[in-house]
């Protein structure tokens, strides 16, 4: 399988298009020419790290970040938690 390595600045402009144009993810992949799935999980990476989320190696997380990461973690489980209740 061949895996393409793609600029931060590169990433950094896909991400943009879809959250600040509001374009849609599929529609930015196709007019990149980038692969089913990948420009999500670039958002996806954006909204948990922010601007370290291209930045190479990811730096270490502000307590204010870490603790919304561990409020949204928290969530998710209790929402799991209380389907599996049922």
């Amino acid at each position: 399988m061949n895996h393409r390595k793609y600029d931060p600045d590169f990433k950094r402009e896909a991400v943009r298009m879809v959250i600040e144009d509001g374009l849609g993810v599929r529609e930015v992949e196709r007019s990149l020419g980038i692969t089913y799935g990948v420009l999500k999980g670039w958002v996806q990476k954006h909204r948990d790290h922010q601007d370290a989320a291209f930045a190479g190696r990811f730096a270490p997380e502000s307590p204010e970040a870490e603790l919304k990461r561990l409020r949204k973690e928290n969530e998710r489980l209790q929402r799991e938690r209380d389907i599996l209740a049922v």
